[in-house]
This record gives C-alpha cells, structure tokens and sequence, in this order.
C-alpha cells in the first residue's frame, strides 16, 4: 500500500477515516528521517490493515505544532482515533515490527477504559 502524504486538509479525516494508522513525522533535510523511510514503506507494503502516512513537518509546520514535535523522525501511532504511541527516534525494521504487533493486539476496549477512569480521577 503506497504512503499517504498527509496535510491540513486531508489530517483530520485520515484519523477519523483510519481504525488503524501510523504517521511518520518528518523534514527531508533528516538524515535519520531518510534512513528510515525504507523500513516504513517496507512496512506499509506488508500491513494491508494499517494506513501508513507521513507529514512533511517543514511544509505542514501547523501540524507538526498541534502534536508537539520536537524531534524528527517521530512516529505516532493511532487506533480508533486514540494516539496509542508517540516517540521520537528511527527505529530499525525488527523493531518496528514488534511496535506495530504490539499496538495491534492492545484491547481497546480496555485503553478507552482506562482513558475514562483516568479522566474521572484527573
């Protein structure tokens, strides 16, 4: 599956569209942004079940503001429009791997309930 730019326009609607998506952040002047590119799109090309997207944090600067990026590359990871990961770093291909099986078998049932007991306590 090819790569989805995403932009102020199609943002919100690839989180709302999308049970499950990953969002590479990152600027094309990231050396360690380019050398991870490849194990991305490896991995989007494998994961039918999986949106795999990328913003482009120098042209969509509002964004990359919105979610508090400070380093690039920085993957998140939503499922059921709920961020379920969020760090900074390349990673190398077998553990990207494992991050993408892990958030995949996380109950959501069981975050969504942890989010409202944690909201009724915060």
């Amino acid at each position: 599956m090819a790569t989805l730019e995403l932009s102020a326009d199609n943002f919100q609607q690839a989180i709302n569209d999308n049970a499950n998506l990953i969002i590479d952040f990152w600027a094309p002047w990231c050396a360690p942004c380019r050398g991870f590119a490849p194990t991305f799109e490896a991995a989007s090309e494998k994961r039918s079940d999986i949106v795999f997207a990328k913003v482009n944090t120098e042209e969509q600067q509002e964004i990359a503001a919105a979610f508090n990026i400070r380093s690039i590359p920085t993957l998140m990871m939503f499922r059921d429009q709920i961020i379920i990961y969020s760090e900074a770093g390349a990673l190398p291909a077998a553990a990207f791997e494992q991050l993408i099986e892990q958030a995949m078998a996380l109950d959501m049932d069981t975050v969504r309930a942890e989010i409202a007991g944690q909201q009724a306590t915060g």
